[in-house]
């Protein structure tokens, strides 16, 4: 399994942009298709986004498409999510995922130990 550290959580004002990323050690992580995921207070862990092991496959959740875009830069072992136009929904612990495909959580075996994204003025 891979060991993924996610980054790039914090405070923002509705209408603002942040950059998540997802970041493994090992190198087999360029093999690896990647899911962002999010749980906010009281609600079940939700599939946001996901892309492909070389990156030419990508997928949104209805709720963010148009606002999040998913990238990743293989040669870092990274995968990005830029966010912008935040809501207040888009409030949670963002999780990013490896070993799966899809917006279906149970598919995946690796996980982050996530980073707080707040959307509030």
């Amino acid at each position: 399994q891979l060991q993924l550290v996610e980054s790039g959580g914090g405070l923002v004002q509705p209408g603002g942009s942040l950059r998540l990323s997802c970041t493994a050690s090992l190198f087999t992580f360029r093999y690896s298709n990647i899911g962002w995921f999010r749980q906010a207070p009281g609600k079940e862990r939700e599939g946001v986004s996901c892309i492909s092991a070389m990156g030419g496959s990508t997928n949104y959740a209805d709720s963010v498409k148009g606002r999040f875009t998913i990238s990743r830069d293989n040669t870092k072992n990274t995968v990005y999510l830029q966010m912008n136009s935040l809501k207040p929904e888009d409030t949670a612990v963002y999780y990013c995922a490896a070993g799966g495909w899809g917006l279906t959580k149970y598919t995946y075996d690796s996980w982050g130990q996530g980073t707080q994204v707040t959307v509030s003025s």
